[in-house]
This record gives C-alpha cells, structure tokens and sequence, in this order.
C-alpha cells in the first residue's frame, strides 16, 4: 500500500508546507452545515444549499472515498498588517487576494500530486481533487488531517503556519493510514470575535456571512447595506481582521512564493489612486487574480463605499448585541466563501 508519509513527502516537495491524511467520513464537524445553511447564514450564496447533500460527507462528491489528503500553502508575505497602518486614506485588501489567483496553482500542485502516487502505486484507485470550489468542507478534514484546529473565526488555524494558509484536498479511495486530529487551542481567548468591526460572529466558531466583510465586498451583489458601511470601512476586497489579531498570527512565518508576493496595483495603494484608475487599469490588475470575483463593477462599489464610509463600531465593543446566540455546534462559514 502506497504509505501516507511518502505522499507527506513529495507534497512538501511540490511546494506544499504542511500535508496530512483524514478520514473520509464520520467527522462530527460535518453535521453543523445544514443547520448554517438553515438560518440563512449563507445569505445569497444559493449554491450552498444546492450542494449541501453532497457536502455532508466525501463520499458525495466521491463514492469511492475512503481518505482525504489534505494540503496547506503558506501565503502570508512580509507586509505589516492592516491593524498597523492607521493612515485613512490606505486602500484596504485581504492577503490572500494580494498575489496570484491561488486555484490555479494550487491545483496543478495537487494534479502533480494525484500523477505521483499513481506512477507509485500501480494497482487502480480513483483521486479526485478541489481547491475551494467543490462539494468539500475542507476545514472539517484539515482538522482531522492534523493540519490545524476551526479556529472561533472559523478558520484553519495551524500552531506552526497560523491561519494564512490555502487548504487543498485529494479525495482518495485508498485506505491510508490517517493522522491524529488537531486539537483546539484557542482556549479562553475570544480576540478574533472581537475584532471584527461588522458583528458577523453569532457565536464562537458561527458565522453569519451577510455580516462578514468578506462576503459584503465579494460575493453580495448590489450595494453593501449603510448600516454595515461603518464597519466595513476601508476594506475593498475582503477582510483580514480576525486573523490579524490572532496570537498564533503574531509571529507568522513568510512565505517567499513569488506567487504569492503583493501586486503593485494593491501594494500600499490609497483610495484615491485606486478610484481614478479606468476600468481598462483595474481590470489588468485583476487579471489573474482572486479579485476578479468581483469584477469591475464589484470593485468599484467597494471603492466608493470605502471612500464615503461613515465612521465605524469601535471593534473591541462589536459584538456586545450579538453574543450569547445559545449555538454550541462548530458552524460553517469562512472569510473566502466558496463557490462549488
């Protein structure tokens, strides 16, 4: 049987930065989705609920499964965070959607991947992987995979990498050896839920995505509600807020992947330099980028919502009127909204 440490291996090889083995089914994390989807935390993103059959375990999105390979890439950049730059008039963006658009790229990683253990294992096995746009609770299997615990913000979050980390998964039907689950360490601390100025917590570990950031300046179509602006502030393309505040993110490593390094067009740049550029220069910038999600038009609502946002929630107070929701399941929800 091919081994999991020698697919552990050739994944660091291939660029990856952390790589472990879950079970393909039985996770108790899966069960809280169709709860999520039911009190219509999902707000507009209808393909969740389409594919929530499918996402409520890997064998429906791969009968055959029995393992899942799940994959981390490191994408923090040696850049200060956003929390440290108190100038008003710095264009905010999310770390993640400073470099190259991460699907492709990871995935052609994973294919290398899939094309290695079959050259390595000559008896016939289905392998399928995803990037954050199919039918997969990815954080749920990375937790299972030993990668890291689902943070009070929903994310990922790795004691060696933080939580600025791409995951990827291979759907597998060999029966390899899983690793032991990561286990939470967040304790008593709560600095993430906090620090997010929109209130999009309900509870620790749920997160109502028509509050996120995020989701308002990336997957919402129309104009982001006045009564979330304030809080949305200069923000115009997602929202790093609870993980720079994180202590495991206090002394994140750096990546050096050229392909993860900031653009010049998002790199320090103002408002103002952003709101006179043609929509010829924003979409150039955007090309091949995470940021066309949402396009010109997105871009641009974002932009001027920024420029006019009234003065926001202080974030520390944020989420004194949502707390105490009573929702003790880990929910499901996460800052880059998937799309499968």
């Amino acid at each position: 049987m091919l081994a999991s440490s020698d697919i552990k291996v050739k994944a660091l090889e291939l660029g990856f930065d952390a790589c472990g083995i879950a079970p393909a089914g039985g996770l108790p994390e899966l069960r809280a989705f169709d709860t999520w989807i039911a009190r219509g935390f999902a707000g507009e993103m209808k393909w969740l609920a389409r594919s929530a059959a499918a996402r409520a375990d890997a064998t429906g999105a791969m009968p055959s499964a029995r393992s899942v390979i799940v994959t981390a890439t490191l994408y923090n950049t040696d850049r200060p965070y956003a929390t440290a730059t108190a100038d008003p008039a710095r264009a905010r963006v999310s770390r993640y959607a400073w470099g190259d658009d991460y699907h492709p790229i990871i995935m052609q990683r994973l294919d290398a991947l899939v094309g290695w253990m079959h050259a390595a294992w000559p008896e016939t096995f289905e392998a399928c992987p995803y990037v954050d746009m199919g039918p997969v609770q990815e954080r749920a299997y990375a937790r299972h995979a030993g990668i890291g615990w689902i943070g009070k913000n929903c994310c990922v979050i790795s004691p060696e990498l933080g939580s600025w980390i791409f995951l990827g998964v291979i759907l597998c039907s060999l029966p390899l050896a899983p690793d032991e689950p990561a286990f939470d360490r967040c304790a008593s601390c709560t600095r993430c839920l906090e620090a997010c100025p929109t209130q999009a917590f309900v509870a620790p570990g749920v997160l109502d995505a028509r509050r996120c950031i995020s989701y308002l300046t990336i997957e919402q179509r129309g104009p982001i509600p006045d009564g979330l602006r304030g809080g949305v502030g200069r923000w115009v393309y997602g929202c790093d807020a609870c993980q720079e505040v994180c202590p495991f993110n206090g002394a994140a490593p750096v990546s050096g992947d050229p392909a993860w390094q900031p653009r010049a067009a998002w790199d320090g740049v103002d408002l103002e330099s952003l709101a006179r550029r043609s929509d010829d220069e924003l979409r150039a910038a955007m090309k091949g980028s995470a940021m066309k999600r949402a396009g010109v038009k997105g871009l641009r609502r974002n932009i001027e919502s920024a420029r006019n946002a009234p003065a926001g929630m202080p974030a520390r107070n944020a989420r004194s009127s949502v707390a105490g929701d009573g929702i003790s399941e880990q929910g499901w929800g996460s800052a880059r909204s998937k799309e499968g």
